[in-house]
């Protein structure tokens, strides 16, 4: 008896991965639980296992061989090796239909957009879930009219966009991937890969931020998945042993019942022991409720790290983008209770918003710090998607936008010697309120505070100066940006933020590379934390910061400042975590240095007091014996952990500030 042959489809989703952790490619495995699920004729079809990581481009166009269909999820970091894994496939087998979707496909110039990438037959606009199965509805007839929301060049050379679709507003009857087993076969396919889960919990995001596409694909509604379901996928994780969940809800906390959802992966990592961790958006408003959901994730250790974005504290700058930011007193507020949990947060700021000038984008950094943020501010570079709102050239041409395309990297990401391809980005690097010149300088001011406060190279002497002498942040950093007279390592690290800024500009990649260390791309505040610890020059530095920092004071008359400020530098430079370092030391102090310091991170206001006063710098977790080991497991990923300093506790326990 004659049988029919399946159509074999494939399936595309290149996300990041890292070492041997790879995410699921969760969009496609939608899109194929979905034809499992409701298509009658399902049977007529076969998935073959999905490409979800970057792989020679040969070694993709293999696994995809046979492939009557291939369907591709593309994002800003996978559209051009996506673009050539397609080229490569119709060149050699023409028939083969190919399908994009994804934020990347433009919601304008769309059929310029197919004209020029020919060979793509067909461009999907919104959600796949409905959109998929129609195509492979109509696939025995490749008539495409009754398919909603999709765009596509017939066969006579029409340009033809079919009606758009209504947003699936009952989420639970999309089929989860997880549960139907899409999964399975590349789990036992690949042994080794450690998994990362990408999960929604509901969908959509009730902001419209001009810098983000997030908003204007969703309509500003938020539907969301049942819980009886989400409880069954975090059982499939834990059963899984799938150690990372990355939430990726546009606002978590934004809804009641979200405690609810972190009390059950609590509880399953109690009983079982994963998930390990879970990384949220969170939301921009800031409550009760959220509050206890994140001492809830600290409690249990689910994260460790929380956004507390602003992206910018000018109000021109805010009304431009459409944001609206909580008020610097709550912010305060949220901070200070999410580090009395010893609860990491993190705050970002973009350079090159509409409207932000020099003055205003320092001036906001300097009111972060001051308002308690001492473990990082990320400062982001403006980068242009096509289809959120600054994605409008009447846009960027009423801002003075100037563009720049440069080559998408991922921090820390490899270096690597073989066949890349490389994704490509729309940086802004100048504006109208911000022309070049200052966006240089901006961005060297940012680099700076990383280095010195966030790094936390200068961080002891910086608190202390502000706590002491009033001194703003912003005048702090501006000492070794924009001071004439200072030695000649500070001017060494400040040509060299001037230099890499420039070469932004010029359409060079973000970030540094070094074959010398650990063979990555680093932030260059980073890279030069790493030179000045490996070429044995801290000694050098600490003298060259207590020479400008002294110099100020002085111009500012300020009273008794030089022994404050030389043993501010003294115990944050014994502070430092570097490889070698055996056995605790103690120092003694004139000052309660380290508890005025310990205390203002919490947000507490102790006296500053004279007196003897003894500390114990404790190296008990001392492990490192390779600069290797302390450039992966300190400067990297100690970055959002505020792990760059030892722990310091007084001798006299009755001046212990926290024992």
């Amino acid at each position: 008896m004659n049988t029919k042959s399946k159509t074999r489809i494939g399936m595309v989703q290149i996300n990041n991965s890292f070492s041997n952790q790879s995410y699921f490619p969760y969009s496609v495995g939608i899109f194929q639980a979905c034809v499992e699920e409701y298509l009658g004729e399902s049977d007529n079809f076969e998935f073959l296992l999905p490409i979800y990581s970057k792989i020679p481009v040969k070694n993709a166009v293999k696994k995809l061989l046979g492939a009557g269909i291939i369907c591709f999820s593309s994002y800003v970091w996978n559209i051009k090796i996506s673009f050539k894994i397609a080229k490569e496939i119709k060149k050699d087998n023409p028939d083969t239909l190919i399908i994009f979707g994804g934020p990347q496909v433009p919601l304008k110039g769309v059929e310029n957009f197919l004209r020029s990438n020919s060979f793509i037959n067909i461009i999907c606009h919104g959600e796949g879930e409905t959109i998929f199965p129609s195509i492979l509805e109509n696939y025995s007839q490749r008539n495409w009219k009754n398919v909603p929301s999709i765009s596509y060049i017939s066969e006579t050379g029409e340009f033809i966009q079919t009606a758009r679709s209504e947003r699936i507003s009952d989420l639970n009857k999309i089929p989860s991937p997880y549960l139907r087993g899409v999964f399975d076969p590349l789990i036992k396919e690949n042994p080794q890969t450690e998994w990362v889960a990408l999960w929604e919990t509901n969908r959509g995001c009730p902001f419209s931020c001009a810098y983000c596409d997030w908003g204007s694909a969703t309509k500003n509604k938020v539907y969301k998945r049942s819980l009886k379901e989400l409880f069954k996928e975090i059982d499939w994780f834990s059963e899984k042993k799938i150690e990372f969940i990355f939430c990726c809800d546009a606002n978590f906390g934004i809804l009641d019942r979200d405690i609810e959802i972190v009390k059950y992966v609590a509880k399953n990592k109690s009983k079982y022991g994963y998930p390990k961790a879970l990384s949220v958006q969170s939301t921009k408003n800031f409550t009760e409720e959220v509050y206890q959901i994140y001492k809830l994730m600290s409690d249990s250790g689910l994260n460790k790290g929380v956004s507390l974005s602003l992206q910018s504290l000018n109000k021109e700058t805010l009304k431009d983008i459409g944001r609206n930011n909580v008020s610097i007193k709550m912010f305060r507020k949220v901070q200070e209770k999410l580090t009395a949990l010893n609860t990491q947060t993190f705050t970002d700021l973009i350079l090159g918003l509409p409207n932000e000038t020099y003055e205003s984008f320092s001036n906001g950094a300097s009111i972060v710090a001051e308002n308690g943020q001492h473990n990082r501010i990320q400062f982001n570079n403006l980068s242009i998607l096509p289809n959120a709102q600054m994605g409008d050239f009447e846009y960027q041409k009423r801002f003075g936008f100037d563009i720049v395309e440069t080559k998408i990297i991922n921090i820390h990401g490899t270096l690597t010697n073989s066949e890349q391809i490389y994704e490509r980005q729309q940086l802004v690097v100048g504006t109208g309120t911000m022309p070049k010149d200052d966006w240089v300088r901006t961005r060297v001011f940012g680099w700076m505070m990383s280095l010195l406060h966030f790094d936390k190279l200068l961080q002891v002497p910086f608190v202390i100066l502000n706590k002491i002498f009033s001194i703003s942040f912003r005048d702090l950093i501006e000492i070794f940006t924009e001071t004439k007279d200072v030695p000649d390592l500070l001017l060494e690290i400040r040509l060299f933020f001037i230099n890499k800024a420039i070469n932004i500009q010029n359409g060079g990649i973000e970030f540094c590379e070094s074959k010398d260390w650990l063979n990555i791309w680093w932030p260059a505040d980073e890279l030069i934390l790493i030179k000045l610890c490996t070429e044995n020059r801290l000694n050098e530095f600490y003298g060259a910061a207590e020479y400008v920092l002294s110099n100020y004071l002085k111009e500012q008359e300020a009273v008794n400042y030089q022994t404050i400020l030389k043993e501010s530098i003294f115990l944050n430079q014994n502070l430092m975590k570097l490889p070698f370092q055996e056995g605790d030391i103690d120092i003694h102090l004139s000052y309660n240095i380290w508890d005025v310091y310990y205390a203002a991170l919490r947000g507490i206001n102790l006296a500053f007091k004279e007196g003897d006063y003894s500390y114990r710098i404790d190296r008990t977790n001392s492990k490192w014996h390779s600069w290797e080991d302390w450039c992966r497991e300190v400067v990297w990923y100690g970055n959002k952990k505020g792990a760059y300093i030892y722990n310091c506790k007084a001798v006299d326990s009755e001046k212990q500030l926290v024992r």
